[in-house]
């Protein structure tokens, strides 16, 4: 009997690591900056960054930003619009820590049915164990 429970213990550990492991791929950190895309959730794009480059429309192209200036910054970018989707393209790690990650955004002005194009440049660095956002530029 106390097999089993150790058995199912060892089990319930690694269990619990398994997230946390998947959590360090780049394709794990792209979905996560797609679906706050998506939601339009400035904060969880730029995640716990610490400084950011943007070259965004709407805002100059910029030396590393601050956290809070630049989540502002991705928020007044987003405002307005309604997206359709927004899908990955490209997800590659170009060395050791360093990543980029192409998002194709399909979406409309408020207010308007035409359908607007841009394409979404996400550069990574991994400092230690996670994946962030180093650079976020527009490709219209």
């Amino acid at each position: 009997m106390s097999g089993r429970v150790l058995a199912v213990l060892l089990a319930t550990m690694c269990g619990a690591r398994a997230p946390a492991a998947a959590q360090d791929s780049l394709a794990q950190a792209a979905e996560r900056v797609r679906q706050a895309w998506l939601g339009h959730d400035a904060q969880a794009i730029v995640g716990q960054s610490a400084k950011v480059v943007l070259q965004i429309p709407g805002a100059a192209p910029s030396t590393p930003l601050e956290r809070a200036q630049a989540i502002e910054l991705v928020r007044r970018h987003l405002e307005g619009s309604v997206e359709r989707a927004v899908s990955l393209a490209v997800v590659r790690e170009v060395g050791r820590g360093q990543g980029y990650v192409e998002l194709d955004r399909r979406y409309v002005v408020s207010g308007t049915s035409d359908e607007r194009h841009e394409t979404i440049v996400v550069r990574f660095q991994k400092p230690g164990g996670e994946w962030l956002v180093s650079e976020l530029r527009s490709g219209r």
